[in-house]
């Protein structure tokens, strides 16, 4: 009885846990942390969308047990937002699904297809869920580079070559989270290609699909043709219309995959509440002025924010899209490591961070840093951040946050 549950024993220790418990001490001993950690939006879900809620929710007929896959209005809105943004025409019967998060719908599909041992191709850095959705389902995990180009599509070729059992399913992440990197639709091309020739699903997360500061809208796989051959693809309102407490996303694409992923969710959940998913319906069919306001709002965010880090001395790559900066982490501390770093930040800015090594092995050099607070504070954190390098040494933080923790 004293040892660990099988499934938990695959899940390593959380790895911005030591972060999180700092950040807590800090707090509770009165200190101002300014949190560019967790992801998570700070506007206001648009009025229109609230509106529809409250009118939704007082029908007590909405009180009820919901559909799994999603109310038919949902998804007939979710493939309309395709059919306009992407030019893809969906079934909403047989190719749209509504999930709880698109987190929850890439962890049910892959317990729903995946076998005991079977090879997994996953990039590395990635969303934990990315990987863990697969490992918990008893999958072997192999990863690949995490970028666009020719390193990722030739380590796709080792890895069809040389692993054993040949994978069965890869997945994509672009806009990505953490990197922010950008793929165009020529990189889709090939990976449709690869992955009908060597018959490999593809899950494809595009939940970062409308945050995005160029000209040009990040593409989605299924405008490859035949991607539907071999490809779901996980869209989800959190970011888009700063909804992520609501948990409503999708999968849309192959229809064996999502009457996979329909079956599994029957067994485990009766969908969303009722008037989100009206509320979401008003979302996708609504005035999109707000999805530009947004856009606009992250920005001028990220643009505050890296002219500070550049004119403090640390050289952060501009993120192109998402709602982070991808950070190395500065060459006098690479040696501590991604949690030593996001530690020292913390105890001598007062800045939280995500450490990258929560996002792979090949994250520790760097930490993510959201963009999630106004431009006062973030100029704050940066003034806190150029102070901290101008006069830090590199000492390790443990002594300055047991002294914030007694």
């Amino acid at each position: 009885m004293a040892d660990e549950f099988h499934r938990i024993r695959r899940l390593p220790p959380y790895v911005f846990a030591e972060v999180n418990s700092a950040k807590a001490r800090a707090r509770g001993a009165g200190e101002d942390v300014i949190d560019l950690g967790m992801g998570n939006p700070d506007s206001p879900t648009p009025p229109h969308i609230v509106a529809k809620l409250v009118e939704a929710v007082q029908d007590p007929r909405t009180h009820r047990y919901s559909v799994s896959k999603g109310i038919p209005g949902l998804r007939r809105a979710l493939a309309g937002y395709y059919a306009r943004r992407f030019g893809v025409k969906l079934d909403p019967e047989t190719e749209v699904i509504a999930t709880l998060g698109s987190k929850e719908g890439l962890a049910n599909l892959a317990a729903a297809i995946t076998s005991p041992g079977d090879t997994i191709l996953v990039p590395n850095p990635s969303y934990p869920i990315h990987q863990f959705g697969f490992i918990i389902a008893g999958a072997s995990v192999r990863s690949v580079p995490a970028t666009p180009d020719d390193d990722m599509l030739s380590a796709l070729d080792r890895a069809v070559r040389h692993s054993v059992p040949k994978p069965t399913a890869l997945i994509v992440n672009f806009p990505s989270n953490p990197t922010a990197y950008l793929a165009d639709i020529e990189f889709y091309r090939e990976i449709v290609a690869f992955a009908r020739k060597h018959d490999i699903w593809v899950m494809s997360d595009l939940a970062y699909a409308e945050i995005y500061f160029g000209d040009k809208p990040p593409p989605s796989i299924l405008q490859v043709p035949g991607a539907k051959d071999i490809a779901v693809e996980f869209t989800s309102l959190s970011k888009t219309y700063s909804m992520p407490g609501w948990r409503m996303g999708f999968a849309a694409g192959n229809p064996r995959l999502i009457t996979a992923l329909t079956r599994m969710k029957s067994y485990l959940d009766y969908g969303a509440f009722t008037p989100i998913q009206v509320a979401a319906v008003a979302a996708l069919n609504g005035p999109q002025d707000c999805v530009q306001q947004m856009r606009d709002l992250y920005r001028e965010r990220r643009d505050v924010l890296i002219r500070g880090l550049r004119s403090a001395g640390w050289d952060v790559p501009c993120p192109e899209a998402s709602m982070f900066a991808w950070a190395p982490i500065p060459p006098r501390f690479a040696d501590m490591g991604s949690v030593e770093f996001s530690k020292l930040l913390l105890a001598r800015a007062k800045v939280a961070v995500a450490p990258g090594i929560g996002f792979g092995e090949h994250g520790d050099q760097h930490v993510r840093i959201a963009l999630v607070e106004n431009t006062h504070r973030l100029r704050q954190a940066v003034r806190s951040i150029r102070a901290f390098l101008q006069t830090d040494n590199g000492a390790p933080a443990e002594p300055v946050l047991s002294a914030v923790s007694a």
